[in-house]
């Protein structure tokens, strides 16, 4: 634990947070799988790699960086991408420049990225590296893994296969490349509440499988993988704009075939026909996402004729956050590793509840928060912390007395207060008989409080729940 002193200072300004959070936000989004260049062609990767600046803190550290005479130039952010395996030399990495945009979100994209024949590995890493442009270091932050294949697989998949199955719930990227023309593709994005076709950012989609028999008010999700032929939504990440129902084809030879219902694989050419209408199917008309009518084949039923527009790449697609806040800290190192967390794993009760917290990134220079109260915490490995959980009389509540549930948020803070918060909250709940308006201890005898602490040590080792949420 910290000393008395560091404690309440600390303390106070993590209040000062709570009441006006003032995050930084570094957002990473990537494709999950990438196909290899062979000799001296380069496939850059597709979608490109983004990255997303978001939050107040990034303003707040420009005011800071203005009050010590560094002018407005000292505050721009750079960056630098490359694959995780490419040493120390940013020669060997693609240079960010980072734009606002009408949201005030910086954003960059790194085109020119692409994994040569020559490097053996399966899976790799990102590795991003942002600075201000005064020379001062932000920190370092690591992409999802991201599976290595040589080309689309032209084979039936097979379910044993996963890693390039597509699932229901997963997010996917649609893009589209007339002719084969790297120049010429556009990804499905959204803008002003709209569906476009941007040939410079995309957005992801959470690909819903759904049931046929129903409306699309109603439109009950399932589980399992998305196979052609299904009843399909896609809801963007971002916005939470939504199209209509979908029934996923497979496109062979831009012809979409009918009659096939094999899952779907990553990087392959997929068209998407409105339910209940007739041949019409999502289409691309330079900026525009419209509706097409396909030709039925007069020699196959199961076939209908697209355009180039209607054909789309299928691809599915990580992202991962870090956020942090240095506003009320003294920073000097670099904000990384940026922890994340996963999972919490709650064992014991009452006094001795203890809490693992798991996740990425962890290290020994950490503490667990529950709102404005530190907690006793232990390193166990950097996937890995243990914490004790705080009585709840540690946030003015007596536990005698607790009528409604509180629930605090989890942060974890490093030694020199740089402040990591999380979307975990937790949640401290009275026992389930102590409802509001029911009379409790009405006569109490004069050994009240040997009588209480006993109650207290019983219930809250059987009955006293603490419930962690996201």
């Amino acid at each position: 634990r910290s000393n008395p002193y560091q404690a309440s200072l600390l303390r106070d300004s993590v209040r000062r947070y709570l009441q006006l959070p003032a995050d930084q936000t570094v957002l990473i989004l990537h494709a999950k799988v990438a196909q290899k260049s062979y000799g001296n062609e380069k496939r850059f990767f597709c979608p490109p790699p983004c990255v997303y600046l978001s939050g107040p803190g990034w303003k707040l550290k420009q005011e800071q960086i203005k009050a010590r005479d560094l002018g407005e130039a000292g505050f721009r952010v750079c960056g630098y991408m490359g694959l995780d395996s490419m040493g120390s030399s940013l020669m060997e990495t693609q240079k960010l420049s980072f734009e606002e945009q009408p949201d005030a979100k910086g954003f960059s994209c790194a085109k020119a990225l692409y994994i040569s024949d020559t490097d053996k590995r399966k899976h790799f890493r990102l590795v991003l590296k942002l600075f201000f442009s005064n020379g001062q270091e932000i920190g370092t932050f690591h992409s999802k893994l991201i599976k290595v294949i040589s080309k689309p697989s032209q084979k039936k998949q097979s379910l044993k296969n996963t890693d390039l199955c597509i699932s229901s719930g997963s997010k996917v990227s649609l893009f589209n490349r007339l002719r084969s023309q790297t120049v010429s593709t556009r990804y499905l994005s959204v803008e002003g509440g709209a569906f476009i076709a941007s040939a410079r950012q995309w957005a992801a989609f959470t690909l819903h499988l759904a049931d046929e028999r129903c409306t699309r008010s109603e439109f009950p999700l399932r589980e399992g993988y998305i196979r052609y032929g299904s009843v399909v939504q896609l809801v963007c990440t971002a916005t939470g704009v939504t199209l209509p129902p979908l029934i996923i084809r497979k496109v062979m030879k831009q012809y979409a075939l009918l009659d096939v219902d094999e899952p779907i694989s990553q990087l392959h050419k997929c068209a998407f026909q409105f339910q209940g209408s007739d041949r019409m199917y999502l289409c691309l008309s330079t900026e525009k996402v419209i509706q097409f009518q396909a030709s039925p084949c007069p020699k196959e039923a199961n076939r209908e004729l697209l355009n180039d527009g209607s054909c789309w790449t299928i691809i599915s697609t990580e992202t991962v956050e870090y956020t942090f806040s240095e506003s009320l800290a003294c920073v000097r190192e670099p904000v990384s590793p940026v922890p994340l967390i996963a999972a919490l794993q709650l064992t014991g009760g009452g006094d001795v509840a203890m809490l693992e917290v798991q996740g990425e990134y962890f290290h020994a220079h950490l503490k667990v928060w529950f709102g404005d109260v530190e907690a006793e915490t232990m390193y166990r490995s950097p996937k890995s912390l243990v914490c004790v959980v705080p009585d709840v009389s540690a946030f003015g509540s007596d536990w005698r007395w607790l009528r409604y549930p509180i629930t605090v948020p989890l942060l974890l803070i490093r030694d020199d207060g740089l402040i990591y918060s999380s979307s975990f909250t937790f949640t401290y709940t009275p026992e389930q008989s102590c409802i509001p308006g029911q009379q409790v201890l009405s006569d109490v005898p004069q050994d009240s409080d040997k009588l209480l602490d006993s109650i207290h040590q019983e219930f809250t080792r059987t009955n006293f729940h603490l419930f962690m949420q996201t």
